[in-house]
């Protein structure tokens, strides 16, 4: 037997599971992957921060994000810098702004098909209430 709940979780995942394939398709046609722009969202949104905050930020453990970030460096898109103590510092470079800026425009387009089905209220009205199940305030 089945709960509601559980099928909720599972529709859950399967928009999850849908909206991430369509982004790597997306994504690979501009040159990158779902994680590597991600990453590159995170940097953006936060430079100067080190791999422990993007790490989280990115939903990666610490090791993993370093190799990640390590990757992202080896392509010219990020850099990392000392900063105080043992913190290391990252930040975009011009051609991991140009990265973040080309995945933008392909998950707009990614997400608007997603949730085309969706009238603008009902997306408003699904955002609300996913911040509200991750005990957030409104965006």
């Amino acid at each position: 037997m089945h709960s509601e709940l559980q099928d909720l979780g599972r529709a859950v995942k399967q928009v999850q599971y849908r909206q991430h394939r369509a982004l790597e398709t997306g994504l690979a046609a501009v040159g990158t992957t779902l994680a590597q722009w991600d990453a590159l969202r995170a940097v953006g949104r936060l430079p100067g921060a080190s791999a422990r905050t993007l790490a989280a930020e990115t939903f990666q453990t610490e090791q993993a994000f370093g190799a990640l970030a390590g990757r992202l460096v080896a392509q010219g898109l990020v850099e990392r810098t000392p900063g105080r103590g043992r913190r290391i510092e990252h930040r975009l470079t011009p051609a991991g702004e140009r990265m973040l800026e080309a995945g933008r425009a392909v998950a707009e387009e990614v997400l608007a098909g997603c949730y085309a089905d969706l009238p603008a209220a009902d997306r408003t009205a699904l955002l609300g209430l996913l911040h509200r199940v991750l005990g957030e305030g409104p965006a």
